[in-house]
């Protein structure tokens, strides 16, 4: 399949090249340093100015930014964005080589390098490293996550913002990019490492010393930089409290943020086993599911026949099965528009999870683009159910425009609702899933290649059903001359097993030996707890300036949060706040901006620079998605977005300035294949037989029992006539249907026991509720049935 080339090829029909990408990672416990090599030769005959535009994790912190011409090396500095911004323009017209590298206004997670006159013949180095901390998975594991694409970002109607980059890319299959990715990562913990998996071939993992607690990894030979390369990293004994002290930059004056030690404290609470074997009956359970067209790609390359909204669907079910009798609920979808299913939350019971499932199983991802504002916007409308706590569960794929506009409403609104958020497919915003989750007091998840959604979505269900922790605070006990700031906003949330990170500042002096005590109490269920952590004041060694990075990071992120809710205001002080500490640490934020520039001899440029786009690889996401887009919702490609601009860490672009929309007019230039993925245009595609823990689970009521009909028999593998034979006499048809489905979960499916686990308790407190007689007999009647071997206790009756 080719492409409209207009604007990618010299007139010798070659590419502007950017030669290779070398990514090296450093992983210290749980939180990464990434460095990025980009590798670029001009062989125009003029000079030229290229853009590079590129993702990052929506929470890192750029740290370093320069370049390297010829034998010249020029490292970048950080200034207001606007001075930078006059700076680089000023190097150029003079003829001096200049770099320019900023944030995007609109979402933390882009950002733009302006690689600005570069000579005919001449090659350029440009290294830039970031530090980010890496998200604890449901399985223990954390991942980072290299993206390989500036995916599809939807720019609502109306939300456009006045500054930042924007992509007009014509993408190209994968095999013909002409540049090469190496990726090694170096891993070191206090624990050992167990192992390192990832969704791209690795070379086998190497132990650097005995205690296997440092070890590196490598991307196998040839990987095409095609896909995200995603990294899962475990740990024995990973829910161990920590405490990193680092000395401060020696170059820096006491009292700075850069000149006094800081410590980064890593909290795991545990909660007592009797408030975690309770589960709520209450609460208000708001699904949000994004129905864009994308979201009819499939979850997984390999596995085509599972798209990402059957996926959704399935999880539906489950959710729907799981959820307490006496709470209430709602089911929004979203594209271009939304819709929901019942106008306001109803109570939960037979007839409304009826209706729901028939809706959810009509849901198709036919509703265009990914505007998820108005939605939030309308269910933050709706008035709160007294002693029902408002429990929101976001599904999408997408990345959009107004990533901080989306945050800051949800923040505006946390005092209300926790948020639970899930990152599906390739392509999700990790600016947006993670920003909802924190702002919303919840917790995030992404669910990519392989994974089944289920187990991560019921395992954040569990977190949703657990008593919220209220009244949280922390408390500092330190020697004397020893004070304390706190850079990091209060904790909102805490949940069993899950990290809380703390940053915080230490000025003063204290002896080597001296030790430090941070006391996290709250209340859980009605009862005052607390967690303790004592640790050194002693800084550790070799950490770098890392912790003090993140730090400045965290500070900086809470300012500009606050600092656009006061926007309208006529306030600068806290511009200024974010502006001197992002200049004083060295880590970018959206007021200000890395400039480079070579003050060597240079002259004038005569005329314009040439600008000039990188083919970069077309991600199957994009063409799926922009033929969904263009079958399914004709309409929504009258509204300014950002679609189908897929760009790899290294691709360059043509920018165009002021302005993140890209135009309906832009699509032009994207030729796609007409062969839908799924079958022939028009036609659904054949729906692959239902797994069988699903079928059983559709067939479960509200109540939690199961009715004895044909239907069950046929999930169990059974007659109607062998299930009917085998019941006692005495015993009534639901109790003898129930038991039989526990029996079979736990017979076949212990596998997907974290997906059954809240249905399986809920159908045991009914039947625990219907004080059956005879349930010894009925459970070896039902192993003998099925031919297992399950005890009475293991199902908890």
């Amino acid at each position: 399949m080719m492409v409209n080339c207009c604007g990618l090829l010299t007139a010798n029909k070659e590419p502007v090249p950017l030669k290779s990408v070398g990514v090296e990672l450093e992983v210290r416990d749980h939180v990464a340093t990434v460095v990025s090599t980009l590798n670029y030769e001009n062989k125009e005959d003029k000079p030229l100015e290229a853009v590079f535009v590129f993702p990052l994790p929506g929470d890192a912190a750029v740290c370093h930014f320069s370049a390297t011409i010829g034998q010249t090396q020029i490292v970048a500095e950080v200034k207001e964005k606007q001075e930078a911004r006059e700076e680089y323009d000023d190097a150029l017209s003079s003829g001096q080589q200049a770099f320019l590298l900023e944030e995007s206004e609109q979402s933390p997670d882009i950002f733009s390098l302006s690689v600005g006159s570069l000579p005919p013949g001449e090659s350029a180095s440009i290294r830039l490293e970031y530090v980010t901390e890496l998200a604890v998975q449901a399985d223990d594991g954390l991942r980072f996550c290299l993206p390989a694409v500036l995916n599809p970002r939807y720019q609502p109607q109306g939300s456009g913002g006045s500054e930042g980059a924007s992509v007009q890319v014509t993408s190209v299959p994968a095999s013909l990019v002409p540049y090469s990715l190496s990726f090694s990562a170096r891993v070191s913990s206090p624990r050992p490492v167990s192992k390192v998996e990832s969704n791209c071939s690795l070379d086998p993992l190497q132990y650097l010393n005995p205690e296997q607690t440092q070890a590196t990894v490598k991307l196998a030979a040839g990987h095409k930089f095609d896909r995200d390369v995603e990294l899962l990293i475990y740990y024995k004994d990973a829910h161990q409290p920590t405490a990193v002290v680092e000395a401060g930059q020696a170059s820096a004056k006491p009292g700075t943020l850069m000149g006094d030690p800081v410590v980064m404290l890593s909290l795991y609470p545990e909660f007592p086993q009797a408030v975690m074997s309770s589960v709520a009956s209450c609460g208000e359970f708001v699904f949000l599911l994004d129905r864009s067209g994308s979201m009819d790609c499939p979850m997984d390359r390999s596995k085509r026949r599972e798209t990402r909204i059957g996926s959704a669907r399935d999880t539906l079910l489950l959710l729907l099965k799981s959820l307490p009798m006496g709470c209430y609920f709602n089911i929004y979808s979203f594209g271009s528009s939304f819709q929901h299913i019942f106008p306001k939350s109803v109570e939960y019971s037979q007839k409304t999870m009826e209706e729901a499932l028939k809706t959810v199983e009509e849901m198709g991802a036919d509703l265009g683009g990914t505007e998820i504002l108005n939605p939030l916007k309308h269910i933050y409308s709706q008035p709160c159910i007294p002693n029902q706590p408002r429990q929101l569960f976001v599904f999408t794929d997408g990345e959009v425009g107004n990533t901080k506009e989306v945050i800051s409403l949800v923040k505006k609104n946390s005092g209300s609702h926790r948020c639970f958020s899930f990152g599906i497919g390739e392509g999700a915003s990790s600016a947006l899933i993670n920003g909802l989750a924190k702002e919303g007091g919840g917790h995030a998840q992404f669910i990519t290649g392989t994974d089944r959604m289920q187990p991560k979505v019921m395992q954040s269900l569990r977190f949703a059903l657990q008593p919220a922790v209220v009244d949280i605070s922390v408390t500092w006990d330190l020697p004397k001359g020893v004070s304390v700031t706190v850079l990091s906003p209060p904790i909102t949330a805490l949940f069993q097993g899950q990290r809380s990170l703390i940053y915080a500042q230490l000025t003063g002096e204290s002896s080597k030996a001296a030790e430090g005590c941070v006391t996290v109490k709250y209340s859980l269920a009605g009862h005052p707890s607390q967690n303790q952590l004592h640790f050194s004041l002693k800084p550790a060694e070799d950490t770098g300036l890392t912790v003090h990075r993140l730090a400045a990071r965290t500070l900086i992120r809470s300012l500009e949060m606050e600092e656009r809710e006061r926007r309208g205001e006529q306030d600068k002080g806290v511009k200024k706040k974010v502006v001197e500490v992002s200049v004083q640490s060295g880590v970018s934020s959206v007021f200000t901006a890395f400039i480079a520039v070579n003050k060597g001899d240079g002259e004038a440029v005569q005329g314009p620079l040439v600008r000039r786009n990188v083919p970069t690889p077309r991600p199957m996401m994009m063409a799926c998605s922009m033929k969904r887009m263009m079958r399914c919702a004709p309409s929504s490609l009258n509204r300014p977005m950002m679609m189908a601009c897929p760009m790899p860490m290294g691709g360059m672009a043509s920018v165009a300035p002021d302005s993140l929309n890209m135009r309906k007019s832009s699509l032009c230039s994207l030729s796609l294949d007409d062969t839908p993925p799924f079958g022939d245009a028009g036609t659904a595609p054949k729906q692959p037989p239902r797994d069988p823990l699903l079928q059983l689970v559709s067939l479960q009521k509200a109540s939690g029992c199961w009715v004895l009909d044909p239907a069950l028999a046929a999930a169990l593998g059974k007659t109607s006539e062998e299930v009917e034979n085998l019941k006692l006499a005495s015993v009534n048809q639901e109790v003898w249907a129930t038991i039989l489905a526990l029996i079979w979960l736990h017979g076949f499916k212990m596998d997907a026991q974290d997906e059954w686990q809240l249905l399986a308790m809920k159908a045991v407190s009914w039947l625990r509720a219907q004080n059956a007689s005879c349930v010894t007999e009925c459970v070896e009647a039902g192993n003998a049935l099925l031919g297992c071997n399950v005890k009475k206790d293991v199902l908890g009756l």
